[in-house]
């Protein structure tokens, strides 16, 4: 009986195949913790006002829906040459205040090309436009708490650590509790 090369080597072919897909979900899995830790690493930490809404999740435990002072911003921020967009990605300046935090300075459409040096970027998108301003998201506006404080969080102004890499990618590193002391 003969034997083809091409039915010969197909259980072979069929066993490279499930190795490099295997390879490559394994590669994908690293890829995403590196990028977590890079971020961390390489990125610059800031500190975000904001304001907790709902402290509890049935199916996942624990978190904070996170209001920053920065999610709506005047509409005078926006540097666009073209009117914001829902589902449109942004870039916020933001700069230090005397109090320890950052604000928003301005709300650019495409990543500015040269900032001060106590400035840093935020990457976001704009959630919805109003006549006078902006709501934008940053994709930071939950953070998963230890079972049980969450509450204690609710309803009390907290400063958050955001650490931004420079490629753009941002992660919360760390929340506090600020004293209650009257509006923002």
């Amino acid at each position: 009986m003969l034997t083809s090369p091409l039915f010969s080597s197909a259980p072979e072919q069929r066993r490279r195949r499930v190795q490099l897909v295997v390879a490559a979900q394994v590669l994908f899995v690293l890829l995403v913790a590196v990028a977590g830790y890079a971020v961390s690493h390489y990125g610059r930490t800031v500190a975000l006002r904001t304001s907790p809404i709902d402290p509890r999740d049935l199916l996942r435990g624990d978190y904070v829906s996170l209001n920053y002072d920065i999610s709506q911003v005047p509409r005078r921020l926006w540097r666009g040459e073209d009117e914001p967009r829902r589902r449109r990605p942004v870039y916020v300046q933001l700069q230090p205040t005397a109090a320890g935090y950052y604000t928003a300075v301005a709300v650019y459409p495409a990543a500015p090309a040269t900032l001060p040096a106590d400035h840093v970027v935020l990457r976001g998108w704009v959630g919805n436009v109003w006549r006078q301003g902006l709501q934008l998201r940053y994709g930071l506006e939950r953070y998963y708490v230890p079972e049980n404080t969450g509450l204690g969080l609710q309803r009390q102004p907290l400063l958050v650590r955001v650490s931004i890499a420079p490629w753009g990618q941002s992660r919360i590193t760390g929340i506090e509790k600020l004293p209650a002391v009257g509006p923002k």
